[in-house]
C-alpha cells in the first residue's frame, strides 16, 4: 500500500517537473577549444534579480563540473534571455439545451473551460565566441513556472532546467 502511494506521488512530482530543450550548434565547432567563459555584463535576463542570481549560481557549479572555468578574459561568452508566457488550456466542455417544433427550432449552448491556465517559462541560453565564429551553441529550454515558489523551490526548478541544459553540452 505504501509502495503504490509512492509510485502515485513519484508520478505526480515528474510530470510536473517536464522540460523541455531545443538544441542547435555550428557543425563546424571544435567544443574542446572553450575551456572558459563569463557573462555579457549587460545581459538582461527577463528574470528577477534575485532569481538571476540564483541561476548564475547554478550555471557556474554545473559549468565548473563540466571543467569549464569562469574567466575575466573568457573563451566565450554566456548570454541568457527569458520570457513568461501563460499556456490556456483550451479544452471545454459544451453543455446545451435544444428543442424543435413546427419550423421553430432553438438552442442554448454554455462552454465551460477545464483545467486551469499554467504559467510557463521559456529560457535561451546562448554561447558566443567573440574571436569570430560568433554563436556556436544554443539551448532553449521549456518548463512551467510557480511564481508563489518559495526561495528554495525556486533555485531547484532552476537546478533542473540548468542540468537538463547542459546535458546537451558539448553536442555528441
Amino acid at each position: 500500500m505504501k509502495f503504490s502511494k509512492f509510485i502515485i506521488l513519484l508520478f505526480i512530482v515528474s510530470s510536473c517537473a517536464t522540460v523541455n530543450v531545443n538544441y542547435d550548434y555550428d557543425r563546424e565547432t571544435n567544443f574542446s577549444d572553450y575551456k572558459t567563459y563569463s557573462y555579457y555584463s549587460d545581459m538582461e535576463t527577463g528574470l528577477s534579480a534575485l532569481d538571476t542570481k540564483r541561476l548564475f549560481a547554478v550555471l557556474d557549479s554545473a559549468l565548473e563540473a563540466k571543467g569549464i572555468t569562469y574567466s575575466d578574459s573568457p573563451d566565450f561568452y554566456i548570454n541568457i534571455q527569458s520570457m513568461a508566457y501563460e499556456n490556456f488550456n483550451n479544452s471545454s466542455v459544451g453543455i446545451g439545451v435544444g428543442g424543435s417544433g413546427r419550423n421553430v427550432g432553438g438552442g442554448i449552448s454554455v462552454g465551460i473551460p477545464v483545467g486551469n491556465s499554467n504559467q510557463n517559462r521559456e529560457i535561451v541560453f546562448d554561447f558566443i565566441d567573440e574571436n569570430g565564429r560568433g554563436l556556436f551553441w544554443q539551448a532553449v529550454s521549456d518548463a512551467n513556472y510557480n511564481t508563489n515558489a518559495s526561495p528554495e523551490q525556486r533555485e531547484a526548478r532552476l537546478k533542473v532546467i540548468v542540468d537538463k541544459v547542459l546535458s546537451g553540452y558539448p553536442p555528441q
